[in-house]
């Protein structure tokens, strides 16, 4: 693609989230999220190849649908209570927002676009799409969250978390992989949002942190599936060890940077005396430590790191301190987490 219309797709990205963080009205807010939408439409099918232009197209259609739920929520709300003020959407319309927005994170049972999309474009727009693509409609429904359904937001949560184990275990693409690790993630900040907003930006922050670590090392590797990961000991054997590490910061294992918010999001939940959905987000999150626990297995356990003599198996990687830092970042912010959350 020409550069300066990739510049200008990027552009477009980033005014779209500006105007859509930026705004108090619904109208503005949709529009931001259009553009958010059709700006990346071309940036996933700038490689003209038929799994490109199939996953650019359930994309657009998923959006369009959950795009005009919105607005006629929208539409509905500015009836009834004669304002288009994001903070005081209406009773009757809370629901129907919340599941438009939900439809534009990816999550369950609104999931089903997801790893069919991400699974078709490249790492790079992956990397967009599962981190940046999100930001808008989650500051949405942070400034919503003191009027959504809480059965609504714990019900959905308790779905995704999951089916993002359940549809990661038999997974060897990366980018499925990520798709579900995604949905999971969105699940633990989705059964909080109503009773914590605070805990939920912080950890769809670490999210995106995490996530980006582990889209950049595997574009690093130049790698789309696992098996091409567990024969990259000789390549780069210190990235490699740092992919099982941040996977296994993804499970949310101590003492890496995934722990502190599954620790204090269960904490926040037995606070408010919702120990049975405690119990169940952790029930089904073991099994997203199992596939997480699984894929550290065949990365670093099913191959040694032995030195092959072929000179293919010596191509060194250029080292990038932008991949050093938040790969640090997705491993070692657990001793930061009471200043961040206290200050």
């Amino acid at each position: 693609m020409n550069p300066i219309a990739t510049m200008m797709f990027l552009t477009s990205l980033a005014i779209g989230t500006t105007i859509t963080l930026s705004s108090h009205h619904w109208l503005l807010a949709w529009i931001g999220l259009e553009i958010n939408t059709l700006a990346l439409l071309p940036i996933m099918t700038k490689t003209p190849h038929p799994r490109a232009i199939e996953a650019a197209t359930k994309y657009f259609l998923t959006q369009a649908t959950a795009s005009a739920l919105m607005l006629f929520s929208c539409l509905i709300n500015a009836m009834q209570t004669g304002e288009w003020d994001i903070n005081t959407p209406s009773n009757l319309t809370t629901n129907s927002l919340s599941i438009a927005i939900m439809m534009k994170l990816g999550l369950a049972p609104m999931h089903f676009w997801l790893p069919e999309v991400l699974q078709g474009i490249p790492l790079m727009t992956g990397l967009i799409l599962s981190t940046w693509q999100k930001i808008p409609p989650m500051i949405l429904l942070l400034q919503i969250s003191h009027s959504v359904n809480l059965n609504l937001t714990v019900i959905v949560g308790l779905t995704s978390v999951l089916i993002g184990g359940w549809g990661g275990i038999g997974q060897t693409q990366i980018r499925k992989i990520m798709a579900f690790s995604s949905i999971g993630h969105l699940g633990w900040i989705i059964t909080i949002l109503k009773l914590n907003p605070q805990l939920s930006l912080f950890n769809f922050i670490l999210y995106v942190v995490m996530t980006t670590a582990m889209f950049l090392s595997v574009i690093t590797l130049s790698t789309t599936k696992m098996s091409q990961i567990s024969t990259s000991w000789t390549k780069n054997p210190a990235l490699t060890t740092t992919i099982m590490l941040i996977l296994l910061s993804l499970a949310g294992l101590p003492p890496l940077t995934g722990f502190p918010p599954k620790l204090l999001i269960i904490m926040e939940l037995i606070k408010q005396n919702m120990l049975i959905s405690a119990s169940l987000i952790m029930l089904a999150s073991l099994l997203t430590l199992f596939f997480y626990l699984r894929l550290t297995y065949i990365i670093t356990l099913t191959l040694s790191p032995n030195t092959h003599n072929s000179t293919i198996w010596r191509t060194a990687t250029k080292p990038s301190l932008v991949l050093t830092i938040i790969n640090t970042m997705a491993l070692t912010l657990l001793p930061l987490t009471p200043t961040i959350l206290f200050t």
